[in-house]
């Protein structure tokens, strides 16, 4: 049977105010087409549907259709849902009969029984283990070993089910040795810890689907694979190569896997690539990018960073004006301020703060933010706001 694999489609998500709604929707009717073209037996979504416990009524009229259009174009198609950190399991789980009645499997929090984690297809058997909380685990003083526990105890209730069928575990977690996107994603997987190793999942298991990282990536072994976002979820994911997984499983046969690539709808661009560029030289950057387009929802989203080695005043106004007339919509300016970064005690090592001269410690503390000197308005201003402090009653 073939599987598709998807994960973290965070539907509702706004990338710094910016409502990402035409994108999921074109991810979604893409998606659409490559379960019908793919002949596609099963869709395995690994968590994170919403991008909050409380989504937006948009992005559960985007779900519902989704799982209603995919059942009417593939009539027998089944849809495994596991929860994830960011859906509420009571939300997820409420419709589920309902879903149920579509082939619809919803495991929106982990069973008491672990035969009820088990989902028996015609070509494998699915041990869903979603994002697991505090709640879910035994109780057990070490977090790692109660986590163990809930994969073991829902493999081998696959295992007394597989009757020759192979199986496909889930999982919504951080995984020892993998690449997150540190800027959009928790580390944290339950009970204090961050990460498992890996070697919780068996050698029996033909196909581990995870979800959580947004960069698709296998971890360790080929078999081991995060589906990656549909989308990039933060700047740092636009060099992300988004996709879903193709998993074709054969009995016993060696699993075969075969990423699709999703089309970007809008483009993330940042100036510079890496890192951060003075004022004079961002203006330029931006000078080169197209000019504006009439459809406003179509074009890129811009993050500027802007080294600073003194204050610049008005410094948004000038980005704003230079991306008036350029086809990007500026979500974000990040000032990164070019000083030595130096706490004052580390600059001033044996002086106490009484033997220090004010100017020294103004000084001083402009060189954590600034290379230039300080500016010789903002001396005389300093001057002035001290002598009055040391002439007050």
């Amino acid at each position: 049977m073939r599987l598709l694999h998807t994960s973290d489609w965070h539907l509702g998500h706004a990338l710094h105010g910016v409502g990402r709604e035409r994108e999921h929707a074109a991810f979604l009717a893409w998606l659409l087409d490559a379960i019908v073209a793919e002949r596609v037996d099963a869709v395995l979504i690994t968590g994170d549907i919403f991008d909050g416990s409380v989504p937006p009524a948009s992005a559960e009229a985007m779900w519902f259709g989704f799982l209603a259009e995919a059942v009417r174009r593939v009539p027998g198609l089944r849809i495994i849902v596991i929860g994830g950190n960011h859906d509420s399991p009571a939300r997820l789980a409420a419709p589920a009969p309902l879903q149920a009645a579509l082939g619809v499997t919803v495991i929106a929090s982990m069973p008491r029984d672990p035969e009820d984690a088990v989902i028996e297809l015609d070509g494998a058997v699915i041990a869903a283990v979603p994002f697991l909380r505090p709640f879910d685990l035994p109780a057990v003083e070490d977090p790692v070993a109660a986590i163990r526990t809930i994969y073991m105890g829902a493999l081998d209730a696959a295992r007394a089910r597989r009757r020759g069928r192979p199986i496909v575990l889930t999982g919504h977690l951080f995984i020892a040795g993998a690449s997150p996107s540190v800027l959009s994603e928790r580390r944290i997987v339950s009970g204090g810890v961050e990460a498992i190793d890996g070697g919780v999942f068996p050698d029996d298991v033909a196909y581990v689907a995870l979800g959580h990282l947004h960069r698709a990536q296998r971890v360790g072994r080929e078999h081991v694979r995060y589906a990656g976002s549909p989308i990039p979820l933060a700047m740092v994911e636009a060099e992300y190569r988004h996709q879903v997984m193709l998993v074709d499983l054969d009995g016993d046969a060696p699993v075969v896997l075969r990423p699709l690539y999703i089309p970007r709808t809008i483009e993330l661009v940042r100036i510079p690539r890496h890192g951060a560029l003075p004022l004079d030289e961002a203006l330029v950057a931006i000078a080169a990018l197209p000019p504006a387009t009439e459809d406003l929802d179509e074009r890129p989203l811009l993050e500027v960073a802007i080294a600073l080695p003194e204050p610049q005043p008005r410094l948004r106004d000038k980005i704003e004006a230079a991306v008036a007339d350029r086809a990007v919509r500026l979500v974000k300016i990040h000032a990164a301020l070019t000083g030595d970064r130096a706490a004052l005690a580390d600059v001033a090592t044996g002086r106490g703060l009484a033997e220090l001269d004010p100017r020294e410690v103004l000084e001083r503390r402009w060189s954590r933010d600034h290379d230039a000197p300080v500016p010789p308005e903002v001396a005389r201003a300093f001057d002035e706001l001290l002598e009055q402090a040391r002439s007050a009653p």
